[in-house]
């Protein structure tokens, strides 16, 4: 069934300001998501004006059990590690915390917990760039692959420029160097598979900050 997409259509930057004060990074990475949300709404506009609707909705969760592969870049691998670590809350904290103990053995993303994601607002640019229209994907359907039509293609200029805004984070500050960066797509090079990121230590991490901030 199609659903409003009010949610993606007026996106909201996503604000932490204790903590960007402290980590730098974290400012750029939620900066570049917001570039990423705007490119998604505009998406979303586009296809209206054609008479299509976006179906991905609270409780549509076929995706992050599909697709084995999503690419994520290391500044967003700190991010999803921190929201993590300093942002999740208890009950739901204590079940990541194990899910993420044995990930190699759970089902589909580490972060999906009861239909939804666990680090929504840190998900990373596969995850906000992926998105179906008209009809919600049937349980276990890729729709990537068994309708190609339906899956919204990201804006290509937004994309780019989320990633020169991510770029100073990996030493390139310079414009020119910055172009040659994205027009080369310099920034996949550095990507990893999720399931090949080490997630087992991220418990332990979580443990840590739990015994220091009792």
């Amino acid at each position: 069934m199609s659903v409003p997409a009010q949610d993606y259509l007026k996106p909201r930057r996503i604000s932490y300001p204790e903590d960007e004060a402290r980590l730098p990074w974290l400012k750029i990475l939620l900066d570049a998501y917001f570039v990423i949300d705007n490119g998604v709404a505009e998406g979303i506009r586009r296809e209206q004006k054609q008479g299509r609707q976006l179906a991905c909705a609270k409780g549509c969760y076929s995706c992050c059990v599909t697709h084995s592969d999503i690419p994520v870049y290391p500044l967003e691998l700190m991010g999803m590690t921190w929201y993590c670590v300093e942002k999740l809350q208890s009950p739901l904290r204590e079940q990541i915390r194990e899910q993420l103990k044995n990930f190699l053995n759970h089902n589909g993303c580490p972060f999906l917990y009861e239909g939804a994601c666990s680090i929504h607002s840190a998900r990373p640019i596969a995850c906000r760039q992926f998105n179906v229209l008209d009809k919600a994907c049937a349980e276990g359907e890729d729709a990537f692959h068994t309708r190609r039509k339906d899956v919204m293609t990201p804006i290509v200029k937004f994309r780019d420029e989320a990633f020169n805004v991510m770029l100073p984070f990996y030493g390139i500050t310079n414009k020119a160097e910055k172009r040659k960066a994205i027009k080369q797509g310099s920034m996949h090079g550095v990507a990893r598979a999720m399931r090949d990121c080490n997630w087992e230590t991220t418990p332990k991490r979580m443990d840590d900050y739990d015994a220091n901030h009792q």
